[in-house]
């Protein structure tokens, strides 16, 4: 059966043909049979189903009101009024007179802030003796119409993505705003299947060519709405796609066949019909299939009433597209009359309803349409009011209503529906781009005057140099980035500025296009398309390109999405929806699964409060009004998603640097854990490393020694008897506070080459010393915890000599690179310009200056500045790479770095007997920290006992939870201008910002 209905049926078939095939086949008893199976199949898969609104046409609410309205009224029931919120209080007046005198059934509301729309609906409605049926064009949500408000992607984007569960949910929060706003319909979705790439006026706003993937979007935005109490009305029956004219300044042809319209441009909308959408739109349309007279397609009955209503069975709502536009010429009030009389329930954009009204009037007392239909026309309008509740309407809530409309929880539906979209037309081993340690980047934004969000987001990921190419640049401004272009390994293009419709090439500029080309052919390329999937024809070799990602719009947060999808935040699935030429064709597109790195996004999308989190904003002022720093920095983040990270205050209190995300902080002690520890846990994997061993196998300094027989794992969880510090440099001060000469000067020589801090030099000959300092130190008497950091100055050599590669090197070339935190590093004043590093304390004991770029610590100060104690530097954003690779138990970015079982070893608390809380290197919650109160809690009450972490003198602070997800990261210099200063720890700040995090957690 189904392959007759395949074989002899292209698409969806007409009684009437049925009839036709029937006399033309000869009389034989088998096509008999088999024609009368077809008609019992069309008859089960195409039957219309009723509307949601229909069960109310004989409510006593609608019967009321039809007893109560004049002929007059409800005529006027039957036409829609304009209105302008953006215009002034006259354009308002103008139309507060129209309800009065012409009672409309109907209001579209077109441009204008949300308050001062819904506040002209609420005026609107308390106007009118019945309530107004408000409308509007919203197909990407209000934001079509009102500022200020969510835009979803356009319908070319929705196309492409996979899951309909999410443009279901795009259409359900379409109702929920509406109806915040007072609106109860929405003129969309489009259901025009684009078959023309160059449709001057559907284009982008269809959801592609395949009619099944147009038929399916457009029901399941329309679901949504309806499940939320809106009407959707789909657009431009029968079928809009295929023109190559704009029916608002002039009538399209559709040239089709009947057989092709109904395959191809119908197919939406019987498929709407038969799931029972509450209202399609007819388009002003010339259709000769459907009706040869050259009637506009909105003002024929043959193809509203005959094949809307009668053949396709369509009982739903009916309204024509505005009936002012080019598209239906006609005198004032009749282009309405005959809109009825083909079979539409309404008529929009009606420019003069006085006219309207008295001309419909007009053709019942000639015969031309019944008193009857009018009043069955009236019944259907009362019953869609009644359906949306408008029988007890409430004026709009104008308090917190823009708030309201931009919930955080309808931007998550924002973000998901463009990363689902996003779509890859070529890779060729190249996305998502990682093995950073490899690559020498740059980006260009091919069509920007500046720097792009694009290119903003793509520094989260690693180091990136970014260039600008204007779209008006000269041959020889391209030229000479060209050359520059020529020392980078990848170059990462985003083609920029590109318009949304066909006119002038989409705005394709000829130095774009020879960009492209160039880069293409020479160069290691990424591109990244922000525009009209149909504008990727005007790029000739593209096609070849490395990497290929088409984004479809230029909003900054699809360039935001488009850069995070690039080095493997999310998966992409993305499909093209049409064919934009012989390279790139409908469906096309690869899936690219992502890589663990971070995605930087929105609490809401983590499953968290972005109100509750903002408490870290209350705390981390308050911090600074108490003069605990001068400012810091906070980064949150939940299950690999950065959904927090501000900053506050400023370098030093007189206000002169401001705290920004790409400052570089002194670590201090959470060097211990980001610098040997990651090693460390690499040489166990490596079988080159045992912390069951005795630490004077690395060490055999410590042979007859009181320290040959520490355990390296007693070492690492700080129950060693070790002392916790020696202050080195107090050794070389005489009586009177003076400095040895033999071991420090202010000037650098030969012999004075280890450079402590900006003015003061010391001889290397001193680090003999300490080592022996070391060596010869007392054992505290128990062994019992006691944070020291005397092993870790020792771990860097031991590193050394383990991996055969200087320390410094190996931390950077295994870790930091390849993560691309390639901001961590000893020594900050040789990497970065001193405006970027923070300051830490105005030293006026040992070095007597202010210090800045060197570390803070006394004895990593001695090391050269590379000790395992202390001495890196880095951001936020790249701590929090190396602390999320913990978290994801060593995996980060598309690459092991640690095996699990040495992460969990490593991070699991140690020696619980001991009442010892500490992990191998890593600081742990306090034992029965739950059990606690916030006061006396550490780290917060709420954080997990498997969750580890450390902190740093100079006022850092990293936690991660692996049973939440929840990564913490806090920065300051609260050691500014001195290490006296103790408010960061009585004011308890990171321990409440800390809660805080976890208070904000959604239930």
């Amino acid at each position: 059966m189904l392959n007759i209905l395949n074989n002899k049926v292209f698409g969806w078939v007409s009684w009437n043909e049925l009839k036709r095939k029937l006399l033309e086949m000869k009389p034989t008893p088998k096509k008999y049979f088999l024609l009368i199976l077809l008609c019992i199949l069309l008859i089960s898969v195409a039957k219309a189903a009723d509307p949601p609104f229909a069960v109310f046409k004989n409510d006593p609410w609608v019967n009321e009101k039809m007893d109560q309205l004049s002929i007059d009224e409800k005529i006027a029931q039957l036409m829609m009024i304009t209105a302008y919120p953006k215009q002034n209080e006259a354009s308002k007046a103008a139309v507060l007179d129209k309800i009065r005198k012409f009672k409309p059934g109907g209001v579209l509301v077109m441009q204008g802030t949300p308050v001062k729309t819904a506040s002209w609906i609420n005026q609107f409605q308390a106007f009118s003796e019945t309530p107004l049926l408000i409308a509007i064009d919203g197909e990407w949500g209000p934001a079509m119409r009102t500022d200020s408000t969510i835009q979803y992607p356009y319908a070319q984007s929705l196309g492409a993505v996979q899951d309909t569960a999410l443009i279901y949910q795009m259409g359900l929060e379409f109702g929920e705003q509406l109806k915040l706003l007072g609106i109860q319909m929405n003129f969309a979705p489009v259901a025009d299947i684009n078959t023309t790439p160059s449709n001057p006026v559907i284009n982008f706003r269809s959801f592609g060519e395949d009619k099944q993937n147009v038929a399916e979007k457009t029901w399941m935005v329309s679901k949504g709405m309806q499940d939320a109490g809106v009407i959707p009305v789909a657009k431009h029956f029968p079928g809009h796609g295929d023109t190559k004219t704009d029916s608002h300044v002039t009538l399209p042809l559709v040239p089709h066949s009947k057989g092709r319209l109904d395959s191809i441009e119908s197919y939406p909308f019987r498929y709407l019909s038969e799931k029972g959408i509450s209202g399609i739109m007819t388009a002003h349309l010339s259709v000769p299939a459907l009706d040869s007279s050259g009637k506009t397609s909105s003002l024929s009955k043959k193809i509203v009433t005959g094949y809307l209503k009668e053949e396709i069975g369509y009982r739903g709502f009916i309204v024509t597209d505005a009936i002012g536009m080019k598209g239906v010429r006609s005198d004032p009030g009749r282009a309405e009359v005959e809109a009825l009389i083909a079979g539409n329930d309404m008529v929009e954009f009606v420019p003069d309803i006085e006219k309207a009204i008295s001309a419909v009037k007009d053709a019942i007392s000639k015969g031309e349409i019944t008193e009857a239909a009018i009043e069955e026309k009236c019944r259907k309008i009362l019953a869609l009011k009644r359906w949306t509740r408008l029988q007890e309407y409430r004026a709009a809530e104008l308090k917190d209503l823009t708030k309201k409309l931009n919930s955080p929880f309808f931007e998550v539906t924002q973000r998901k529906l463009i990363k689902a979209s996003l779509t890859v037309l070529a890779n060729q081993r190249v996305l998502p781009v990682q093995n950073l340690e490899k690559e020498k980047i740059a980006s260009v934004s091919l069509g920007s005057s500046s720097k792009s969000a694009f290119q903003t987001m793509l520094d989260n990921y690693t180091q990136i140099d970014h260039f600008v190419l204007s779209k008006n640049a000269t041959e020889k401004e391209w030229a000479q980035l060209r050359s520059k272009l020529s020392n980078y390994s990848l170059v990462i293009a985003a083609i920029e500025g590109i318009h949304r419709y066909p006119a002038g090439n989409y705005g394709v500029s000829s130095i774009q296009q020879k960009a492209v080309e160039d880069l293409t052919a020479e160069k290691r390329s990424v591109f990244v398309f922000f525009g009209n999937a149909y504008a990727l024809k005007h790029f000739s070799n593209i096609h070849h390109a490395k990497g290929l990602i088409l984004a479809y719009q230029g909003t900054d947060l699809t360039r935001e999405l488009a850069a995070q999808l690039v080095f493997g935040a999310f998966d992409a699935n993305g499909k093209l929806p049409v064919t934009v030429d012989t390279r790139f064709r409908v469906n096309d597109g690869m899936t690219v699964k992502g890589n663990s790195t971070f995605s930087y996004t929105i609490p809401e999308e983590a499953g968290m409060s972005s109100e509750k989190l903002a408490l870290i904003d209350t705390i981390a002022q308050m911090g600074i009004d108490e003069k605990a720093y001068p400012g810091c920095q906070v980064l949150v983040a939940k299950d690999g998603n950065v959904v927090y990270h501000k900053c506050f205050g400023y370098f030093t209190y007189n206000e002169a640097q401001p705290v920004e995300k790409n400052s570089v902080y002194d670590w201090a002690s959470l060097t211990k854990v980001t610098g040997p520890l990651p090693a460390l846990m690499k040489l166990v994997d490596e079988k080159k490393f045992n912390v069951d061993d005795k630490l004077s196998k690395y060490w055999p300094d410590f042979i007859g020694s009181n320290k040959e027989n520490l355990v390296i794992r007693d070492v690492l969880a700080h129950q060693a008897q070790l002392r916790p510090y020696i202050s080195y440099w107090m050794n070389t001060v005489d009586k009177e506070g003076n400095l040895d000469t033999h071991v420090f000067r202010h000037e650098p020589s030969e012999e004075f080459n280890i450079r402590v801090s900006d003015k003061l030099y010391m001889n290397p000959n001193y680090l003999t010393e300490m080592m022996d300092t070391i060596r010869n130190s007392k054992l505290l008497p128990r062994k019992r915890y006691t944070y020291s950091g005397l092993s870790f100055f020792l771990f860097p050599s031991i590193i050394e000599h383990l991996a055969r590669q200087p320390y410094e090197a190996y931390t950077k070339d295994t870790f930091y690179k390849p993560l691309g935190a390639y901001t961590i590093t000893y020594n900050a004043y040789q990497h970065f310009p001193m405006r970027q590093i923070v300051p830490t304390e105005n030293d006026d004991l040992f070095r007597k200056e202010m210090v800045c770029g060197f570390v803070h610590d006394e004895g990593a100060a001695m090391m050269n500045g590379i000790s395992g104690n202390a001495g890196l530097f880095g951001t936020t954003n790249d701590l929090a790479k190396l602390f999320q690779m913990y978290l994801q138990k060593g995996y980060f970015g598309g690459r092991r770095y640690i095996s699990e079982e040495t992460v969990d070893d490593f991070t699991r608390t140690q020696f619980p007997e001991n009442r010892n809380r500490r992990g191998l290197g890593f600081d742990k919650p306090l034992i029965d920290n739950n059990k606690k109160d916030l006061l006396d809690a550490y780290p917060a009450v709420s954080a997990g006992k498997s969750s580890f972490g450390h902190g740093g003198f100079t006022g850092t602070f990293a936690w991660a939870d692996p049973q939440t997800g929840v990564l913490f990261v806090f920065m300051s210099n609260r050691v500014h201008p001195s290490r006296e200063n103790n408010r960061l720890y009585q004011l308890n700040i990171r321990t409440e910002m800390h809660q805080a995090i976890y208070n904000s957690i959604l239930p």
